[in-house]
């Protein structure tokens, strides 16, 4: 059997009707979603399944819809396939899945992780609101022409690169004038851009306090050694040790994601296929911009 790597999407990937049919068939993912409900004190599935959109767009109900959704098609996955866990020699998440990556190799419980992403999705919407800002997708130019627009940018305010997604997909993030800057930018460079439906700034310093929250969350949460490599968004670098992934939780807040690395990190360990776990097929896209004949097999709710 190849060795495999399983990858857990990030917030922007949630979709109404999502888990709707999954929750009806397997009583394994209804499950997670019940457990959900209890600690939330809201009704998750009726969310995810009816929406409205725009609730299920916000931050406070996005970041634990698709952790909780990315675990039920985990569930789905094991229903199928039973022994394929065993040659899964590692996993990431991008952003917010990577809690959800967390959870699947023993480091939270369901429940613990759960309390975590709800408390980061209410701590970074808090830091969104406090400060007008936003996340843009800058397409098909090399990293550094996107740094330089940046600098260009910061004329207007904060804006930086938040997202290293692939070659041809870099993400940036900064306050509202500063994006606008960049839409101009790239309008004058002839270049595509993609407006993200998030909060604010993620990524970036202007999350803090959020990351000062999360923290004192963590120290407060018991975290075990995981069971296998997960590869933070920090330092595209594989870790286990719970104190080492405390602190790279904290940093991701308001540090870049580092997923292109990541995902040539995991190529450069021997991972020969793919399986994204959870809503849309966003990490496949960005997989196939790294290397155009891996195989990433979608499990989605």
């Amino acid at each position: 059997m190849p060795k495999l790597a399983f990858l857990f999407p990030g917030q922007g990937a949630q979709t109404v009707g999502m888990a709707a049919q999954l929750c009806a068939t397997l009583p394994a993912a209804r499950r997670l979603f019940d457990e959900a409900a209890a600690i939330l004190g809201y009704d998750l599935l009726e969310v995810c399944t009816n929406g409205p959109k725009e609730k299920l767009d916000s931050t406070v109900i996005s970041q634990p819809a698709i952790y909780v959704a990315s675990l039920a098609a985990l569930e789905s996955l094991r229903a199928q396939s039973p022994d394929l866990e065993k040659d899964c020699i590692a996993t990431a998440g991008l952003s917010l899945g990577e809690f959800t990556a967390l959870t699947f190799a023993g480091v939270f419980t369901f429940a613990e992780g759960l309390n975590l992403v709800k408390t980061r999705g209410e701590a970074m919407q808090k830091a969104s609101d406090a400060t007008p800002s936003g996340m843009i997708s800058v397409l098909l130019l090399p990293v550094d022409q996107v740094d330089e627009l940046c600098v260009k940018a910061r004329t207007a305010g904060l804006m930086q690169i938040a997202n290293f997604l692939c070659p041809g997909n870099t993400v940036v993030s900064g306050i509202n004038a500063a994006c606008a800057e960049i839409n101009k930018l790239t309008t004058e460079a002839g270049t595509k851009t993609m407006t993200l439906a998030v909060a604010g700034a993620f990524h970036t310093p202007l999350m803090k306090p959020a990351d000062e929250i999360l923290a004192d969350a963590l120290e407060k949460a018991t975290l075990q050694p995981a069971r296998l490599p997960v590869w933070s968004n920090v330092d595209a670098q594989p870790h286990t040790d719970p104190a080492e992934i405390r602190g790279l939780l904290v940093r991701q807040v308001v540090e870049p994601v580092q997923w292109e690395k990541t995902l040539r990190g995991l190529l450069a360990a021997g991972v020969e296929k793919f399986y994204e776990i959870g809503p849309q097929r966003v990490l496949a896209g960005l997989l196939k911009r790294v290397d155009r004949k891996r195989e990433c097999v979608n499990v989605q709710i």
